[in-house]
């Protein structure tokens, strides 16, 4: 059976002026359209396409490469807006609907949102959704205590940040935990914390042993991080040159090197400070 908003491997079956007609092992066909036909092909040859609705919501397949599949999240770009909704670019011709009752507040063009795509089992179209928890994953997690998980930033709570980790499951990195900035849509590692009675998941940004560094320090090694390892101050600096740029204290700057110093983090030159 050929599945909408997922890779299907089928066959070629015939060539016409339109384009390629494929079908799977039950006797489903769908069109691949001529600008998608690869230069060399055989009847009865195998290929892998990406099916999903086209504007005349007719199955169409496509050799493009979505940035989201069925049942899974991504980050998104809001390209315009209608009566029904706003529309994201998931790099095919026809951009992924969210509907106005799958957004968790009014949605703008030009910003980039967690998005999950599914199928809408009433109308059959792959549709967008930014309430991820009616789709997350519901069974116990079964991953020992601080194993490192890939996942993404969803949103914050009056507790802390929840993460949609690539498992589908959600879980909670508390405020007390966090020592850098988070943003939804990012993509982070994380590691299991515990796993409550309840089956609620608690997460860290660190693994759980190590030591966490104070936020001062945490950010000075992010804007190190984001400036290729260098940053032009020193112990030596200006307080304003310091407020400028990390938009800190000069005594809150020399707390927070003497800790990633002393941490093995950096080296202190004469006129920088530099990762090890």
């Amino acid at each position: 059976m050929i599945q909408l908003g997922s890779y299907n491997t089928l066959s070629i079956l015939r060539s016409t002026s339109v384009g390629l007609f494929l079908g799977d092992d039950e006797g489903t066909e769908i069109l691949l359209p001529n600008k998608y036909v690869p230069h060399d092909f055989q009847i009865d040859d195998s290929i892998e396409v990406f099916c999903y609705l086209d504007h005349s919501e007719r199955p169409v397949a496509t050799t493009l490469t979505p940035l989201v599949i069925r049942n899974s999240v991504a980050s998104l770009e809001v390209v315009d807006l209608g009566p029904y909704g706003a529309f994201m670019d998931w790099g095919l011709e026809k951009n992924l609907l969210v509907p106005f009752r799958e957004q968790r507040q009014p949605m703008e063009v030009g910003k980039k949102y967690l998005v999950l795509c599914y199928l809408d089992e009433t109308t059959f179209r792959l549709v967008g959704t930014r309430r991820l928890e009616r789709h997350a994953n519901k069974e116990p997690l079964d991953t020992p205590l601080n194993e490192p998980l890939e996942a993404w930033v969803y949103r914050k709570t009056p507790l802390g940040w929840e993460l949609f980790l690539d498992s589908g499951h959600i879980g909670l990195v508390f405020h007390s935990d966090i020592f850098q900035p988070l943003q939804e849509a990012e993509r982070l590692t994380c590691y299991i914390k515990q796993i409550r009675p309840d089956g609620k998941i608690d997460l860290t940004l660190v693994p759980i042993g190590s030591k966490m560094l104070e936020p001062m320090a945490e950010l000075v090694l992010q804007k190190l991080h984001d400036n290729n390892g260098v940053l032009t101050l020193h112990d030596k600096s200006e307080p304003e040159d310091i407020k400028r740029e990390l938009q800190m204290s000069k005594k809150a700057f020399k707390k927070a090197i003497g800790t990633l110093y002393k941490a093995g983090k950096i080296s202190l030159e004469a006129d920088h400070i530099k990762l090890v």
